[in-house]
């Protein structure tokens, strides 16, 4: 599978009392992840990005190891696990190369902020997806 790699960095607020990252915190990851893969995509015009937003319907994740903060970033692997006409599927791995923190999954709509109604993916936008889809 083709993948996108983000090696997000952990902050010490992130962490709870215990030395470990919240698990609320892994969505933040995620989202940053998602946001930099995304960047060559998005316009630099602020009414076209209104136009051809994306929204996410829903986020599932399992938790499998404790992250503990730590100077060096976690990566966040993202790949897309399916396309339809408005709506695509992303999975994240946070892991190390010897320890998987979690594995999860969001449901993302392409969407008109403007109109606030769901619009098919753009020709675009499809080819952007494919580079990170499985072969």
């Amino acid at each position: 599978m083709r993948q996108y790699t983000y090696p997000c960095p952990l902050r010490w607020a992130d962490a709870d009392s215990y030395g470990h990252i919240n698990n609320a915190l892994f969505l933040r990851y995620m989202e940053e992840a998602r946001t930099r893969m995304f960047q060559e995509l998005l316009s630099a015009d602020e009414g076209s990005n209104r136009r051809n937003a994306f929204v996410v319907s829903r986020s599932v994740i399992d938790h499998r190891a404790p992250l503990h903060y730590r100077d060096e970033p976690v990566n966040v692997h993202v790949r897309v696990a399916g396309v339809s006409a408005a709506t695509f599927e992303l999975t994240y791995e946070i892991c190390d190369a010897d320890r998987k923190y979690a594995e999860a999954s969001t449901s993302i709509v392409a969407y008109n902020l403007e109109s606030e109604r769901p619009r098919r993916l753009s020709v675009a936008e499809r080819t952007f997806l494919s580079r990170f889809a499985a072969v």
